[in-house]
Formats: structure tokens, C-alpha cells, sequence
């Protein structure tokens, strides 16, 4: 037979509201008889019914988390690091993939909202008015885009660009593509924005290839386009299409780094497996999760929190940058950390 929130009650000598309030609300309960009831609820086995918990509360303890597309290996270490936090603080959550699409994405927050107590956005396609909108309806926290009065953790991918750009131009790179990411990514344009400013100060001509799909295949397509840029480098939106240019510019007869210099963004697991080892700028991503968690808790009541958490990223050097035609700082060989990165 379970054991009931009576039976606690009664071995622990308090009202059954009591020990209701403890697991409901513990700070409106004596800290000396908020010990006791635990206790006594541990030495018991008794679970609070989290349904019922609800009803009392108007809380669900479920978090939403939506991300653009979950086969994508940028996305599982946040999800577990925001799983792991969020169970930390006695709550659940509830992952959603839209697949990069921006519909999918208004759907599943309208469909989620009744059912969670908030929502993290992880790289949202939607429209700034439409994510506006939505917040007054769940509370939201966005990871990767920055919305005026939206709680946000933001990855810094510019800095994390600007530190790819300088290296490259410091090896004396002066032909650089840009591989955009997906129409409608915030991550995309501030790629895109530090890139261009950081080429123009460094003397190089920056070419921008795109909108692409942000995958390997995305990566692959564009090798002839890039060799027809006669770029000496590329800065790819994110670590798998990296892969898959670096696959397509060895089937094309290209050697990367000898003809061509690649760099992606993310560090994830597979750019340390792939050969050349792919230099990227690492982002951190679990750190996010987490944070996206603890903003949500802290700020989800308060629908006017402005809450903003800038992340800082590193440049990770490894095997697919070398040097290009035009002079290069002897200060910046290839393997060693540059301003701000990390070698690896």
C-alpha cells in the first residue's frame, strides 16, 4: 500500500497542510518542521503527487525546451545540461524539435504553454514581433538571439568570429568566404556582421556564400563555389558544414590546409575526429542550458524581466588552418592559442 501525505503528517506530528506546504511552498514552513516532515517523508518513501502539487500551486514543474533541429550535435549537450539543472530544482523537461522550421516553432510554444511553466527558445527562426507576442502568452528565455525585453543567454559568436577572422588574416589570408547559416538566424547575421568589420580591418576581401542549410550537406555543396571564389580560407556558420566542405574540397582535389584553410563554429565532438582536426571557435553550450534554466526560475513570473547573460567563446586551433599566400605574422603559427582562443 503507498504511503500517503497522511501517513507523513502523522509520523512527523504535524498538519497534513503542513507537509503539503513543505514540498509546495518550503519557505512558508518552520525550517526545524520543514526537516522533520522530510525526513519523515524519506524514511517513508513518499513521493508528492505532482499532479495534485499542481492544482495547489498553478505551477506543473515542466519546462519547455524547442530547439531548431535536435539531429544536430550542437543542440544534446545543452539538453542534457538544462535536464540536469532543471532536475537540480525539482522540475522536468519537456523537449520539442521544430526543424528549422519557423511555423513548427509558433505551434509547439502555443501547443506547450498550457503544460510547462516556461519555455527556453534554443535558436529561434521565428519573427522578433511573433516571439514578442508569444512571451505574454508562457514565459520564455531565448538562447542565441537577442530580442528587447526577452530574458536571453546569447553564445557570443561574434567575438567568436572576430577571433577566427583575425587568425586567419594574421596567416596571411586574403581571399575569405563567409558560409552563411539558415535564412533567418540571428546567429547567422552577427557572423556575418563581425566578419565583415573584422576582414575590412584586416585588409582582406570577405565573400559570403548563402543562406545555407546549416549541415554537412550544406557544407558540401558549395566547395565548387568557393574554390570558384578563389577564397585561401573559409569561416563556416557552424562545425558540420565545415565537415562537409572540408569533404567536398578533398573531392574536388583541394588540400585543406594547403590550398584551403577552413574554420568552423561549435567545437563539437566531431571536429576533433575528422581529419584534417577541424580548428573552430568553441561555444558553450552546456553552460547555456544551464543558465537558460536558472533564468527561467529565477525571472519566468516576472513578464518584464530583461534579464540578459552574454557568454564569452574561444578560438580552438587545431589541423585545418595553415598559412596563406600573403605575409603572415610569425607571432601566429598554426597549433598555437592566438588573443582570446585556445589550442587544442
Amino acid at each position: 500500500m503507498s504511503v500517503t501525505i497522511r501517513d507523513v503528517a502523522r509520523a512527523s506530528g504535524v498538519h497534513i497542510s503542513t507537509v503539503s506546504r513543505t514540498f509546495s511552498a518550503p519557505h512558508l514552513v518552520n525550517p526545524n518542521t520543514r526537516s522533520r516532515v522530510l525526513a519523515c517523508a524519506e524514511q517513508l518513501g513518499y513521493r508528492p503527487n505532482r499532479a495534485a502539487r499542481a492544482l495547489i500551486t498553478g505551477r506543473t514543474y515542466n519546462i519547455g525546451l524547442i530547439v531548431a533541429d535536435i539531429a544536430n550535435p550542437f543542440f544534446p549537450p545543452l539538453i542534457k545540461a538544462a535536464e540536469s539543472q532543471a532536475r537540480k530544482h525539482d522540475h522536468h523537461i519537456f523537449v520539442a524539435d521544430t526543424n528549422e522550421d519557423p511555423a513548427v516553432e509558433e505551434e509547439v510554444v502555443r501547443a506547450l504553454a498550457k503544460q510547462v511553466d516556461g519555455v527556453l527558445l534554443c535558436s529561434p527562426r521565428m519573427s522578433n514581433t511573433l516571439i514578442e507576442q508569444l512571451s505574454r502568452e508562457v514565459p520564455l528565455v531565448v538562447v542565441n538571439r537577442q530580442i528587447t525585453g526577452i530574458p536571453a543567454v546569447v553564445m557570443d559568436v561574434a567575438q567568436g568570429a572576430r577571433l577566427a577572422i583575425e587568425h586567419l588574416t594574421a596567416r596571411g589570408h586574403r581571399e575569405i568566404a563567409l558560409l552563411s547559416g539558415p535564412r533567418g538566424s540571428w546567429t547567422s547575421r552577427e557572423i556575418r556582421r563581425s566578419a565583415t568589420a573584422t576582414a575590412r580591418a584586416g585588409h582582406a576581401e570577405l565573400t559570403v556564400i548563402g543562406p545555407n542549410p546549416p549541415t554537412e550537406t550544406g557544407g558540401l555543396t558549395v566547395a565548387e563555389e568557393v574554390l570558384r571564389a578563389g577564397a585561401t580560407a573559409v569561416l563556416a556558420y557552424n562545425d558540420l558544414m565545415a565537415i562537409g566542405l572540408i569533404e567536398g574540397l578533398l573531392s574536388a582535389g583541394a588540400r585543406v590546409p594547403e590550398d584551403v584553410s577552413v574554420i568552423g563554429i561549435d567545437d563539437i565532438m566531431l571536429s576533433r575526429l575528422t581529419r584534417p582536426k577541424l580548428t573552430t571557435v568553441a561555444t558553450p553550450t552546456a553552460a547555456a542550458g544551464r543558465a537558460a534554466v536558472d533564468m527561467l526560475l529565477a525571472h519566468g513570473d516576472d513578464r518584464r524581466s530583461t534579464a540578459h547573460l552574454h557568454l564569452q567563446t574561444e578560438l580552438v586551433i587545431r589541423d585545418s588552418t595553415g598559412p596563406g599566400p600573403g605575409p603572415h605574422s610569425p607571432a601566429d603559427p598554426g597549433g598555437v592559442t592566438v588573443p582570446g582562443g585556445v589550442a587544442s
